[in-house]
């Protein structure tokens, strides 16, 4: 399931990422609060967390806040302009402080790592295609945290730029299949080691000259060794981040170096 922000009113999406919270009055007796923007966006972002996008809509939020779906509409236009504000309130998440008093390696390491924590405690997140931006403060807060770690590299901003949507691909790659990991397991009722059981038993079978036919696979053999509690794809999904990260960074590095120019 793919969604496409930005995809509501144009101004009045705008305003809502921008704009100032409004709270709604009370309208009658009790205790029951006034409802918000950020009321409505918060329990949007339960649910997407609890149950994915597809458990989403004005009417699963209302029913959160006690509340029906047209009362919403006061707020926020629709579901499109929702997932707008959404996408953008969660990318503010991430922490805007990385200092680089070691080097902006381990900055950008450090950032990295925070993106990935981001993004696997909202998977929703990767439901989202960043082809259309949804311009709001969030987005262009993270846009910022990025440039300003890796631009302590010395590197001239417009080879930066590219250095950053790198970095951003190899989180999102490999934190999409670690979170499609915990998402199987769950709404399939069956754990990825009953899974792999299953099916390496049936492999052994049916294709008993496996190795002969593909012995490059075979010498990969098992990447991980080491005992664990963590399902093995989710750890795979690790070490492709850690791995592809090192090399970006090498690479960089390497840059860094070229650009010097001789010794």
């Amino acid at each position: 399931m793919v969604v496409f922000a930005g995809q509501g009113d144009a101004r009045r999406s705008m305003e809502l990422l921008w704009g100032p919270r409004v709270v709604a009055p009370r309208t009658g007796p009790g205790p029951k609060p006034g409802l918000s923007v950020e009321a409505i966006v918060a329990a949007a972002i339960e649910i997407a967390d609890a149950e994915g996008m597809g458990a989403l809509s004005m009417r699963s939020v209302g029913e959160r806040l006690g509340r029906t779906a047209m009362a919403l509409y006061t707020y926020v236009p629709g579901k499109t302009e929702l997932v707008d504000l959404m996408y953008d309130r969660t990318l503010g998440e991430l922490p805007s402080a990385f200092p680089a008093s070691d080097g902006w390696r381990p900055a950008a390491v450090a950032l990295a790592d925070a993106l990935w924590d981001l993004h696997l405690r909202h998977p929703w997140l990767l439901q989202v295609s960043p082809a259309r931006p949804v311009l709001g403060p969030g987005e262009f807060h993270v846009q910022e945290t990025l440039l300003s770690v890796l631009a302590a590299t010395g590197l001239p901003l417009s080879r930066v730029r590219w250095v950053v949507a790198a970095l951003f691909n190899i989180v999102r790659g490999s934190v999409q299949a670690a979170a499609e990991s915990r998402q199987a397991a769950q709404e399939t009722g069956q754990s990825e080691e009953d899974w792999w059981y299953a099916r390496s038993a049936l492999l052994g079978e049916l294709a008993p000259d496996l190795t002969a036919r593909f012995p490059t696979v075979a010498r990969l053999g098992p990447s991980v060794e080491a005992a664990s509690d963590e399902p093995y794809l989710e750890r795979e999904a690790r070490l492709s981040f850690e791995a592809g990260l090192e090399l970006l960074l090498d690479g960089v590095e390497a840059a860094i170096v070229k650009a010097s120019g001789p010794r």
